[in-house]
Protein backbone atom coordinates (compact mmCIF):
# COMPACT_ATOMS: atom_id res chain seq x y z
CA UNK A 1 0.00 0.00 0.00
CA UNK A 2 1.29 3.47 -1.07
CA UNK A 3 0.98 6.01 1.64
CA UNK A 4 2.13 9.04 -0.54
CA UNK A 5 -0.50 8.23 -2.55
CA UNK A 6 -3.33 10.73 -2.77
CA UNK A 7 -6.61 10.04 -1.27
CA UNK A 8 -9.34 9.08 -2.98
CA UNK A 9 -11.37 12.34 -4.29
CA UNK A 10 -15.47 12.27 -3.89
CA UNK A 11 -17.66 10.82 -6.79
CA UNK A 12 -20.66 13.26 -6.14
CA UNK A 13 -21.92 16.09 -6.77
CA UNK A 14 -20.28 19.44 -5.97
CA UNK A 15 -21.77 19.88 -2.80
CA UNK A 16 -20.77 17.00 -1.20
CA UNK A 17 -17.27 17.26 -2.67
CA UNK A 18 -17.25 21.12 -1.23
CA UNK A 19 -18.60 19.30 2.52
CA UNK A 20 -16.21 16.42 2.67
CA UNK A 21 -13.28 18.88 2.13
CA UNK A 22 -14.24 21.66 4.64
CA UNK A 23 -15.06 18.98 7.07
CA UNK A 24 -11.50 17.17 6.93
CA UNK A 25 -10.45 21.03 7.77
CA UNK A 26 -12.09 21.68 10.77
CA UNK A 27 -12.52 20.32 14.09
CA UNK A 28 -15.90 19.66 15.33
CA UNK A 29 -16.92 21.60 18.02
CA UNK A 30 -20.55 21.88 19.32
CA UNK A 31 -21.21 25.55 17.82
CA UNK A 32 -20.19 23.78 14.40
CA UNK A 33 -22.38 20.72 15.26
CA UNK A 34 -25.18 22.75 16.52
CA UNK A 35 -25.19 24.49 12.38
CA UNK A 36 -24.34 20.97 11.00
CA UNK A 37 -27.64 19.63 12.51
CA UNK A 38 -29.57 22.36 11.89
CA UNK A 39 -28.41 22.42 8.20
CA UNK A 40 -28.95 18.68 7.96
CA UNK A 41 -32.76 18.74 9.63
CA UNK A 42 -33.40 21.83 6.98
CA UNK A 43 -32.39 19.68 4.15
CA UNK A 44 -34.40 16.26 5.29
CA UNK A 45 -37.30 18.72 6.05
CA UNK A 46 -37.09 20.33 2.07
CA UNK A 47 -36.46 17.05 0.49
CA UNK A 48 -39.35 15.68 2.60
CA UNK A 49 -41.52 18.25 1.66
CA UNK A 50 -40.79 17.89 -2.24
CA UNK A 51 -40.88 14.08 -1.90
CA UNK A 52 -43.95 13.73 -0.36
CA UNK A 53 -45.89 15.93 -3.02
CA UNK A 54 -44.08 13.64 -5.79
CA UNK A 55 -45.14 10.25 -4.32
CA UNK A 56 -48.62 11.56 -2.56
CA UNK A 57 -49.58 13.98 -5.37
CA UNK A 58 -53.40 12.82 -4.94
CA UNK A 59 -53.42 14.17 -0.95
CA UNK A 60 -50.35 17.06 -1.78
CA UNK A 61 -52.18 19.27 -4.03
CA UNK A 62 -49.57 21.57 -3.92
CA UNK A 63 -45.87 21.90 -2.87
CA UNK A 64 -46.64 24.86 -0.05
CA UNK A 65 -49.11 22.02 1.07
CA UNK A 66 -45.80 19.26 1.10
CA UNK A 67 -43.28 21.83 2.40
CA UNK A 68 -46.14 22.72 5.74
CA UNK A 69 -46.71 18.41 6.42
CA UNK A 70 -42.85 18.16 6.57
CA UNK A 71 -42.64 21.35 8.91
CA UNK A 72 -45.45 20.46 11.34
CA UNK A 73 -43.56 16.45 11.19
CA UNK A 74 -40.13 17.60 11.38
CA UNK A 75 -41.21 19.83 14.59
CA UNK A 76 -43.30 16.46 16.26
CA UNK A 77 -46.56 18.85 16.00
CA UNK A 78 -48.36 16.92 13.30
CA UNK A 79 -51.86 18.40 12.96
CA UNK A 80 -53.29 15.65 10.92
CA UNK A 81 -54.99 17.77 8.66
CA UNK A 82 -53.12 16.50 6.00
CA UNK A 83 -51.26 12.62 6.00
CA UNK A 84 -49.90 10.49 3.61
CA UNK A 85 -51.74 7.21 2.39
CA UNK A 86 -49.23 5.63 0.39
CA UNK A 87 -46.38 2.92 1.75
CA UNK A 88 -43.70 5.63 0.35
CA UNK A 89 -45.69 8.20 1.73
CA UNK A 90 -45.33 6.87 5.18
CA UNK A 91 -41.88 5.88 5.10
CA UNK A 92 -41.01 9.36 3.69
CA UNK A 93 -42.81 10.87 7.03
CA UNK A 94 -40.76 8.06 8.92
CA UNK A 95 -37.80 9.97 8.29
CA UNK A 96 -39.21 13.35 8.63
CA UNK A 97 -40.27 12.55 12.21
CA UNK A 98 -37.26 10.44 13.48
CA UNK A 99 -35.01 13.25 11.81
CA UNK A 100 -37.17 15.86 14.10
CA UNK A 101 -36.84 13.91 17.15
CA UNK A 102 -32.96 13.72 16.92
CA UNK A 103 -32.90 17.41 15.93
CA UNK A 104 -34.39 18.26 19.06
CA UNK A 105 -32.25 15.47 20.94
CA UNK A 106 -28.78 17.01 19.39
CA UNK A 107 -29.03 20.15 19.81
CA UNK A 108 -29.98 19.81 23.72
CA UNK A 109 -27.13 17.79 23.63
CA UNK A 110 -24.77 20.38 21.32
CA UNK A 111 -26.20 23.07 23.57
CA UNK A 112 -25.30 21.51 27.10
CA UNK A 113 -22.03 20.61 25.73
CA UNK A 114 -21.15 23.94 24.23
CA UNK A 115 -22.32 25.52 28.36
CA UNK A 116 -20.10 22.99 29.80
CA UNK A 117 -17.15 23.69 27.70
CA UNK A 118 -17.36 27.30 28.60
CA UNK A 119 -17.77 26.61 32.52
CA UNK A 120 -14.87 24.56 32.35
CA UNK A 121 -13.08 26.69 30.53
CA UNK A 122 -13.88 29.82 32.53
CA UNK A 123 -12.21 27.69 35.85
CA UNK A 124 -9.14 26.75 34.58
CA UNK A 125 -7.33 29.75 34.01
CA UNK A 126 -4.91 31.01 35.54
CA UNK A 127 -6.28 33.98 37.09
CA UNK A 128 -8.89 31.35 38.87
CA UNK A 129 -7.26 32.28 42.78
CA UNK A 130 -9.39 28.85 44.28
CA UNK A 131 -7.33 26.52 41.83
CA UNK A 132 -3.86 28.79 43.01
CA UNK A 133 -4.56 28.45 46.34
CA UNK A 134 -5.92 24.57 45.92
CA UNK A 135 -2.28 23.65 43.96
CA UNK A 136 -0.65 25.32 46.80
CA UNK A 137 -2.02 23.85 49.73
CA UNK A 138 -1.12 20.55 47.25
CA UNK A 139 2.59 21.59 47.31
CA UNK A 140 2.87 22.13 50.75
CA UNK A 141 0.85 18.95 52.11
CA UNK A 142 3.41 17.12 49.84
CA UNK A 143 6.03 18.74 51.68
CA UNK A 144 5.08 18.01 54.84
CA UNK A 145 4.37 14.35 54.37
CA UNK A 146 7.96 14.09 52.64
CA UNK A 147 9.44 15.57 55.57
CA UNK A 148 7.33 13.27 58.42
CA UNK A 149 8.51 10.05 56.19
CA UNK A 150 12.33 11.47 56.62
CA UNK A 151 11.67 11.46 60.45
CA UNK A 152 9.37 8.29 60.95
CA UNK A 153 9.71 5.96 57.37
CA UNK A 154 6.15 3.88 57.47
CA UNK A 155 7.06 0.25 58.45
Amino acid sequence: MNRDAEPPQHQGTPFFAWLTRRAGRETLNARRAIFIIIGATLMVTIVGGIAIRLVDHKDFSSLGEGMWWAAQTVTTVGYGDVVPHSTIGRAIGTVVMLNGIAFISLITASVTALLVEQARQRGQGPEDPVTARLDQISGRLEAIEARLERHDPPA
